[in-house]
């Protein structure tokens, strides 16, 4: 199959972006501890039955941005638009689920279905009941920011977002754990910003009602309890929203289980009548 790859140029920065397959267009957007090679697992196997769209966006992978305010939505819509998309699904993983909604409620227009995935939500204020093991872990990786050390901040983040909370690193086979590393390293080695990113206003907690397209709300049960939180919250107020866990999964889900979770997708595009 065929790969074609590119940069697209928006204000302030050069995102790279990588497109495969004929059909319904499909964009995947990356967690915040990973760039586009973390859909690996889903890229060629999307593109059998879509046209698939995978970026690195802004700060990450092989993306560049100057420091300057920006927005991930307008980010998004330029990139569709040099690439002649009027309309696509799209698919994001933590911060990139919340990319996903907000890109939606400023731009339904160009939104066919939604698949947030282990997903925050803008303007999300808490409310949840934090495990004792989370606060300290979310501290700790405070700490390291803080003092700059980013070996330390890198295994803190894999423990949080590969392992999952008070799991054990041996749950997890080690080469996805290496895989992440590996995409964090990188990034944080080859960008010394990310730029200055605009939130939505309202943001989409307010707003979740106004979502009019199918949506899928996909997690692993061994995320955080704010993830599993959230993740109620769109179920519950996005209309004829779906929700699928992946029992004994964690935040990176589509990295762990990329069959169970390519085959829910799959499904629910071809059940939404767009694939």
């Amino acid at each position: 199959m065929t790969v074609q790859t590119g940069f697209v140029d928006v204000e302030g920065a050069r995102l790279y972006y990588e497109t495969a397959g004929t059909g319904r267009y499909l964009v995947l957007i990356h967690a915040g501890v990973a760039d586009s090679r973390m859909w690996d697992d889903q890229f060629l196997v999307f593109a059998e039955r879509f046209q698939v769209v995978r970026y690195d966006t802004r700060g990450f992978g092989r993306s560049k941005t100057e420091d300057v305010p920006f927005s991930n939505r307008q980010d998004l819509r330029e990139l569709l638009r040099h690439l002649g998309i009027g309309r696509a699904s799209l698919c994001g993983v933590s911060r990139a689920g919340q990319i996903a909604i907000d890109f939606t409620l400023e731009y339904p227009e160009m939104v066919e279905a939604l698949v947030p995935v282990a997903a925050g939500i803008s303007g999300y204020g808490g409310g949840h009941e934090a495990r004792e093991i989370e606060t300290q872990m979310f501290t700790e990786m405070e700490e390291a920011w803080e003092q700059r050390d980013i070996p330390r901040l890198i295994e803190l983040e894999v423990r949080m977002w590969v392992d999952g909370p008070g799991q054990p690193p041996d749950r997890v086979d080690s080469r996805i754990r290496e895989r992440v590393r590996q995409m964090e390293s990188e990034t944080y080695a080859g960008n010394v910003t990310e730029g200055k990113p605009q939130p939505l206003a309202p943001p989409a907690i307010d707003r979740l009602e106004d979502i009019r397209v199918p949506t899928l709300v996909a997690l692993g049960d061994l995320d955080t309890s704010g993830v599993l939180a959230m993740a109620d919250i769109m179920a519950r107020r996005i209309p004829g929203a779906r929700k699928a866990v992946l029992p004994g999964t964690a935040h990176m889900l589509t990295m762990e289980k990329p069959q169970e979770f390519n085959r829910i997708v799959l499904d629910f595009l071809s059940a939404a009548g767009l694939g």
